[in-house]
């Protein structure tokens, strides 16, 4: 279609708003408030989107707005022509750390949260003392969706294959070491290969399963070992290993802040069980924006620095 031919004066860009918010919300009433118009208004937008694309776009499923396929082929193209004009058309002030008034939205993985929230929220508020800052849990399932819904500056977490419109940094490589009670197993720390295997086992299990690459290990020595327990919270795992005889192999820096807040005690497991990366992740898109810079920047100078291996 040529130029001339397009009847422009029913096309409004608003149209291309609505539609954004309406396949990333999933909801007509969600989107409405979020692009901070009215219920009916976001349904005007809608049906004039129906008539001008000649598609429905979105059928309600139970509680959902699903998009039609033409929704899912077209979505790209709508979000490219408003990202050309956000970053090409019209004006971005420079980004001030000192005068941000906004938000830093960092979706973070519950090992992540519970050991970096208070540090990266202290680097921010030092740097930028009007900004606020909302912490999202995610994980390995719900982050590439949630980066767009909440429109995540950042993702830091334990994430090794990250999503094609990702980039990826390694902040720095963690260890396990078991954690336990000291009154309990006195004597007997460190545990030997078999006593190991033969103590019950309480598990941080982030998606619920019973098993790790641990029982794995043990498996080719010969070993079994019981899982009793197992919970996606870590600070729930910290107080049932508080006066009963289990043991829990978890990262070094949640080892370090049970010692320090419940008395436990860690140390080197009876076998090797592999290190892994925290890495920090950002939508490719977001590569050049000053302020996502800026918080990566932060971000690697608040947390990148070596893990020591030191027993409490």
């Amino acid at each position: 279609m040529r130029f001339d031919d397009v009847p422009w004066r029913q096309i409004d860009l608003n149209l291309l708003v609505a539609f954004a918010y309406l396949y990333r919300c999933r909801s007509v009433s969600v989107a409405a408030e979020q692009a901070c118009v009215s219920q009916s208004a976001m349904s005007h937008s809608l049906a004039r989107l129906r008539r001008l694309l000649d598609d429905v776009l979105f059928e309600r499923k139970g509680h959902i707005m699903e998009p039609t396929d033409y929704a899912n082929q077209v979505a790209p193209v709508i979000e490219q022509l408003l990202d050309m004009v956000s970053d090409n058309l019209l004006h971005t002030p420079q980004f001030v750390p000192g005068e941000y008034q906004g938000v830093c939205r960092i979706g973070l993985t519950d090992y992540a949260e519970l050991n970096f929230a208070p540090l990266i929220y202290d680097r921010i508020r030092a740097e930028a003392p009007h900004a606020q800052v909302s912490f999202v849990n995610v994980n390995r399932s719900n982050y590439i969706a949630l980066s767009e819904q909440e429109k995540l500056d950042l993702v830091i977490g334990s994430i090794t294959e990250p999503g094609e419109a990702f980039e990826r940094q390694v902040l720095y490589t963690e260890r396990h070491v078991c954690l336990a009670d000291p009154g309990v197993f006195a004597a007997e720390i460190p545990l030997s290969l078999t006593t190991f295997a033969q103590i019950e086992h309480a598990l941080v299990s982030p998606d619920g399963r019973l098993t790790t690459q641990v029982d794995q290990l043990l498996a080719s020595t010969g070993l079994t070992r019981r899982v009793t327990v197992a919970s996606r919270n870590f600070l729930t795992i910290q107080r049932l290993l508080i006066g009963r005889r289990l043991v829990a192999i978890v990262p070094l820096k949640m080892a370090q802040l049970a010692c320090d807040e419940a008395g436990l005690t860690y140390f080197a497991p009876p076998l090797p069980v592999p290190d892994f990366d925290i890495a920090m992740l950002w939508l490719s898109k977001r590569s050049t924006d000053d302020k996502n810079s800026w918080l990566r920047t932060l971000v690697q100078g608040a947390i990148s620095e070596p893990v020591q291996m030191a027993e409490c």
